[in-house]
């Protein structure tokens, strides 16, 4: 699909906008047409094959959802390179880590980003991450506007390009998951993988020549934009996001669970069909959204290893009496069976290969306690999984509970916390060591709290950590139960 989108941009109305972004109130702009989008791919890849990256090289990338970043991604896939997606939020010793374990031969990050990380030493505010620890690491260039601080900017060229690999099995792109900040772990997909997962969302969302998409994730940029749709990038502000689906009218949306909440308190009116996904949405948000205008609303299931997995529709949601959490059928290609402790087992074409430096396996462990109706659709009981899911991000305690246990700390854990709306906080749950003082734990936290990113907790509490089995392991279980009375106290 990758090479379908590349020749439409150029053939199918270039001159058609291609993306659109949103004012501060609600209206839209193009930010870049069709043909024109086609171009920066070029010369992105021209500019990559002038700095030498020939197939199977390793391109990190940390640039915000938009042209400049489908651009790269388009030229990387004509040069046979791999991508790897970096998260400068997730703070800088796990960004560091998650280097290390790549290995790029560049890193592209735009200014923000580099500001985030630290990167960009006069934007930076307290990280400590500073250009020459990464430069150690791979070279850095910026894509797009460039500020005091940054790196070199990476400018499209002119130059004729070669065409990459034709090879199926090639990598395409490292996604971090879990793993802690001493060994990552990073899901991979080929570009067959790749491509199988971009056709079924194309087969299910069925994106029309014309019309509007409102979304920004490239699961959403790439299928809408290869049918000859445009694409709006969600304002981040409820009220202008408000405003701007008023305006656009858009004939799909894609939009988190909790963009979906904030915007309907925001007195958002929907058309056309709306899907949702990366958190759990129950059916009361999706009804919520139907009564909002929505012709239909959809929650899909899906997994960095495996995107997506499978769909339900409000009304078969609504319907569903049993318990559990019903989230489908499998869509076409994808197999589901359980494992004894009644996991949810996935395959299909689209998913991951392997996990970086580990051997390729066919199934999937989702994490996810599961059950299969006689009719095959799959309804979710719990995760196994220790990953705390909060604002539709996936945060994995193992990368950051180590730098909690500074000196005075006896144990710490991190835990999810329901927040009775599908979502969960994050809280830290801190066992003082004999004699120490509260207040000078909560000063010498402070530290490692600051470099945890988006992942800083939403509360930290002191007190004694449950223990169960005979190992007297910590019992997460018991932990958010505490914190969950603590909370409501």
């Amino acid at each position: 699909m990758l090479d379908r989108l590349a020749h439409a941009l150029r053939t199918d109305h270039p001159d058609r906008p291609a993306v659109l972004h949103h004012t501060r109130t609600g209206a839209t702009r193009t930010a870049i047409r069709r043909g024109e989008l086609a171009d920066l791919a070029d010369g992105y890849a021209a500019a990559l094959h002038a700095r030498g990256l020939s197939p199977g090289a390793t391109v990190g990338v940390a640039v915000r959802p938009g042209p400049r970043a489908l651009a790269v991604m388009l030229a990387a896939h004509r040069l046979g390179l791999r991508i790897a997606v970096l998260d400068p939020t997730a703070g800088p010793d796990v960004l560091a880590a998650r280097l290390g374990l790549a290995r790029p031969d560049l890193v592209l990050a735009d200014a923000a980003a580099q500001a985030l990380a630290g990167w960009a030493g006069p934007l930076a505010r307290r990280a400590d991450l500073a250009l020459p620890r990464l430069a150690a690491l791979g070279p850095v260039a910026t894509l797009g506007r460039r500020l005091p601080g940054c790196a070199p900017r990476l400018r499209p060229a002119t130059a004729p390009v070669p065409a990459g690999r034709d090879e199926r099995d090639g990598d395409a792109v490292i996604v971090f998951t879990s793993g802690t900040t001493a060994r990552p772990r990073a899901v991979v997909h080929t570009r067959e993988g790749l491509a199988a997962g971009l056709r079924t969302v194309a087969d299910l969302v069925a994106p029309q020549p014309g019309t509007s998409v409102l979304g920004g994730t490239f699961f959403v940029l790439v299928p809408a934009l290869a049918a000859g749709a445009t694409v709006a990038l969600p304002a981040r502000r409820p009220e202008a996001l408000a405003r701007q689906l008023a305006r656009l009218a858009p004939a799909h949306t894609y939009l988190t669970p909790p963009q979906l909440r904030t915007a309907l308190s925001a007195g958002a009116r929907f058309s056309g069909r709306v899907w949702t996904g990366s958190a759990p949405a129950d059916a009361a948000l999706l009804h919520r959204v139907k009564q909002a205008g929505a012709e239909q609303a959809w929650s899909v299931y899906a997994l960095t290893e495996l995107f997506p997995a499978a769909a339900v529709e409000e009304s078969d949601k609504s319907a569903h009496d049993g318990d559990g959490d019903l989230v489908g059928h499998p869509l076409p290609g994808i197999r589901a069976r359980l494992a004894d402790d009644r996991e949810l087992l996935l395959t299909g074409p689209g998913a991951r290969h392997r996990y970086l430096g580990e051997e390729p396996d066919p199934w999937i462990r989702t994490g996810d306690r599961a059950a299969l109706t006689p009719d095959g659709r799959i309804v979710l009981a719990g995760r196994l999984k220790d990953m705390v899911l909060r604002r539709a991000e996936n945060i994995y305690p193992g990368l950051y509970e180590p730098a909690l246990h500074v000196p005075g700390v006896e144990l710490a854990l991190l835990v999810g916390v329901p927040d009775g709306h599908g979502d969960e906080r994050l809280v830290a749950l801190v066992q003082p060591g004999p004699g120490a003082d509260p207040r000078q734990l909560r000063a010498a936290l402070s530290i490692p709290l600051d470099r945890m990113g988006s992942a800083r907790p939403d509360a930290v509490l002191f007190g004694t950590v449950p223990l169960a089995g005979r190992s007297r392991k910590p019992d997460r279980s018991a932990a958010s139960a505490h914190c969950a009375r603590e909370l409501a106290r």
